[in-house]
């Protein structure tokens, strides 16, 4: 696999306590007025953070220094209690907060929003989102003042808010994962926090209080601007009106019918309610609120986008009206690029883009329709719905298309045409490549996890492109046939199902090929944590379902791992291995003294030949190039007594790269420099076969995580005499994949063999899981048909 996710979910429950349940209020107890601070004040709290739909990763509480001296905080606290609480937990303060300085607490979080700015101090207090209790104490001693503490001492500042019952005469006001309480004026402390504080945005390290500004009237384009943020980000507007073209479950979205003459800037926009809305698809509204840059959350949430949204609003029903026509993305409407995503930016494109350009750029071109009501007509199928119920599509005239009808991924072609179909409204119907979508798909277009959205309203129509799961021929008697195949984190509590379906497809798919390099095998208790390394259970079932499924008897080699070592899921000690046919002129060459930290060497026998110092046999296992990473695997065959050497590989994957859609562009591919190591410390073994024989017959092949174009294959290959043919770039670019990515086709595995090998060569990719949702793994295999020949005949 290339890529790790969280559950991807914007839209839904919103309020979600973080640490005690809430109970009602109780009778307050108000504060002496002369306890007000004239120095140190929380200015604000925050206890949503990390939860669904939180803007920040982090719950935190910030202070502020009114006074014109710095004041040492050192041996101070900053202590929390649920909102009827008595036990009270501590955060340690330490160092100097300057006058007029923000000072910011980091507590407990989750993994949704963006992360926190640096924090001052960092807790680990698990905040209610809604109702809860915070008191800035002089020392750092838990207070034993129960569950009403506004009144110790010790206490140099206090805020209840929600349904709490104890606070500075009246609670602030309550609070969701997506609001804050911050003081209405931050040099301003009356004891009232009913008064001194309001909800608003969270403002982590900011001081936003003073005096409020009117709000200015707008319209949706003006709000929305021509660029990724607002400009009029932070800033209350009021007249802001539209009709509601969608309902959500925490807000609606709205589009204005009398659009500007700028295609540049999108006509829709979000409204964050919180709760469910109370208005209706087709409503005419006015709304009033301020304005946000909402960053979804999840796995990679800094490298997201933001989305501007109205908050804390006001809305008022005017009427009805028609919801406006749906623009149409393709031909006869707006045309998405075709190549590029991003051209002007050179680092975070919010800050460093240069221009914004629709018409050229991908990424601007979709935030130009941010919110809008959008229809594409019988949308085309790149890509199969994903677990996350995700459907890549494309209108009509979109290239460059596969055979099978997918669009595939190149160096300078990124397909800015895709956009994912999500079921954040509606389900999403199972499909394929190459399928379509019946009539005008419509819905709204939203942003989240790296990828812009089209909301459909309405389950899609599927119309079937009649793509089937291809097989390959099957060998001539004298030629080996050797596949790849990532089996997808195989173990034996996968069950009967998966392994028959895997046999299903050694034996009919790739026709029995007669040695299989094999990836993401897991141990014989998979992720279960024992220390379990073997995987002779997990080798064997397969072996055993081969038979099962008609296919012939098949043994294995592979070399347990050091436990825990050499990533995946925890406890599943993932590697890989070969399998080879014993029914066949095959032989594999058993040379002991192999392990998991003991490197093969490249030995010569009494005539020169080379062969390997163990077979099977680890490939420079101790190379930091392989830490967290699976070491490959070289065995030494025999075929019609001809030595044939092979080296099956897992090299790291992609996961943790900026996504094509991100705020980082160019996108920074930082796993990409791991996959050049590994791929050097590759060619430098083949390098020593080679040495010794130039005319060696060599396979290097399996699950690469690298694109035939990229420099991890151009390493591999090498140079003049030597170089190895990497044979994806023999194919024609409509069928140059095995992958498929949020519709990408791609290629991520790859057999490369040496020169002599050439003219014997037929490769095929075996298309039967990449484009299918009902997938037994989720890469295709591969197989080449060799006819091996001495050294010398070439």
């Amino acid at each position: 696999m290339s890529a790790l996710y969280l559950p991807r979910r914007r839209v839904g429950a919103l309020v979600v306590a973080s640490s005690l349940a809430l109970a009602g209020a109780a009778a307050l107890v108000a504060r002496p007025a002369d306890a007000a601070s004239t120095d140190v004040v929380v200015t604000e709290v925050y206890g949503g953070g990390g939860n669904s739909g939180a803007p920040y990763t982090n719950d935190f509480v910030e202070l502020t220094n009114n006074s014109s001296a710095p004041v040492d905080v050192s041996g101070w606290s900053i202590q929390y209690a649920s909102s009827t609480g008595s036990s009270w937990q501590v955060t340690k303060l330490t160092g100097t907060i300057a006058p007029g300085a923000a000072y910011l607490v980091q507590e407990g979080g989750g993994a949704n929003g963006q992360p926190m700015p640096t924090p001052n101090v960092t807790g680990t207090i698990p905040m209610s989102a809604s109702a809860g209790k915070i008191a800035l104490v002089t020392n750092q001693t838990a207070l034993a003042c129960g569950a009403t503490c506004h009144a110790d001492p010790a206490v140099k500042d206090y805020v209840g808010y929600g349904t709490a019952t104890d606070s500075e005469t009246a609670p602030a006001p309550g609070l969701s994962n997506t609001t804050s309480a911050a003081r209405v004026d931050p040099k301003q402390d009356t004891d009232n926090n009913s008064a001194d504080f309001a909800a608003g945005n969270p403002s982590p390290g900011t001081l936003t209080g003073g005096p409020a500004e009117p709000p200015v009237d707008a319209k949706i384009h003006d709000i929305q601007g021509a660029a990724h943020r607002s400009p009029l980000e932070g800033k209350k507007v009021a007249n802001v009106t539209g009709v509601v073209t969608v309902k959500g479950s925490n807000g609606f979205w709205f589009q204005d019918p009398q659009p500007d003459a700028d295609p540049a800037t999108s006509e829709g926009l979000f409204v964050f309610t919180s709760s469910a809305p109370t208005v209706s698809v087709g409503d005419a509204v006015t709304v009033e609120g301020s304005v946000a840059e909402f960053r979804p959350g999840g796995s990679g949430g800094t490298t997201n986008l933001t989305t501007t949204e109205l908050t804390n609003t006001k809305v008022t029903v005017t009427g009805t009206a028609a919801v406006p026509a749906p623009t149409i993305v393709g031909p006869g409407g707006r045309v998405p690029p075709s190549t590029v995503i991003e051209d002007d930016a050179s680092g975070d494109v919010e800050t460093t883009s240069t221009a914004f350009d629709p018409a050229t750029d991908g990424l601007d071109f979709w935030e130009s329709l941010e919110g809008m009501w959008l229809g594409i007509d019988q949308p085309q199928v790149t890509g199969p719905t994903s677990s996350f119920r995700e459907l890549s599509v494309v209108a009509a005239g979109a290239g460059v298309r596969t055979v099978r009808g997918g669009i595939l991924l190149q160096k300078t072609d990124s397909n800015p045409e895709r956009v994912l179909l999500d079921d954040v409204l509606t389900p999403i119907p199972d499909a394929k490549t190459g399928d379509k979508l019946a009539g005008v798909v419509t819905g709204v277009l939203d942003y989240s996890f790296g990828n812009f959205k089209l909301l459909p309203t309405t389950t899609p129509t599927v119309i079937d492109g009649g793509v089937t799961r291809e097989t390959t021929n099957a060998s001539s008697p004298v030629q080996l046939s050797v596949a790849t195949f990532n089996v997808e984190n195989l173990d034996p509590s996968d069950g009967e199902a998966k392994f028959d379906g895997l046999a299903q497809a050694v034996v009919h798919n790739l026709a029995s090929p007669d040695i299989l390099g094999l990836e993401e095998v897991q141990d014989d208790d998979g992720a279960v944590n024992s220390g379990t390394t073997t995987a002779d259970k997990t080798l064997g079932l397969l072996a055993a379902a081969i038979v099962k499924a008609g296919g012939p008897q098949y043994a294995w080699r592979q070399i347990d791992p050091v436990n825990n070592a050499e990533g995946g899921e925890p406890g599943g000690n993932i590697r890989v291995a070969f399998l080879y046919r014993t029914d066949k002129p095959l032989k594999f060459v058993d040379r002991p003294g192999g392990g998991s930290t003991v490197a093969t060497t490249i030995v010569t026998d009494a005539a020169g030949r080379p062969h390997l110092s163990s077979s099977p046999g680890r490939v420079d296992p101790a190379n930091p190039a392989w830490a967290a990473t699976r070491v490959p695997l070289a065995g030494e065959f025999k075929w019609h007594g001809q030595t044939v050497f092979v080296v099956v590989n897992h090299f790291s994957s992609k996961g943790g790269d900026n996504p094509l859609w991100g705020r980082f562009q160019p996108p920074v591919q930082v796993t990409a420099e791991k996959r050049h190591q590994q791929a050097a410390v590759v060619r430098g073994f083949v390098d020593q076969i080679l040495a010794k024989d130039t005319g060696a017959n060599v396979v290097v092949l399996g699950d690469l995580n690298d694109f035939d174009w990229s420099e991890t294959a151009d390493i591999l290959v090498g140079s003049g005499k030597t170089a190895l043919i990497d044979l994806p770039r023999t194919l024609p670019l409509p069928e140059r994949y095995s992958y498929v990515f949020e519709g990408n086709s791609q290629i991520l595995d790859q057999i490369l063999i040496s020169q002599n090998l050439r003219p014997a060569s037929a490769y095929d990719v075996v298309h039967m899981n990449a484009e299918f949702p009902d997938q037994i793994s989720d890469h295709d295999p591969q197989v080449v048909k060799l006819i091996p020949l001495p050294s010398w005949v070439r």
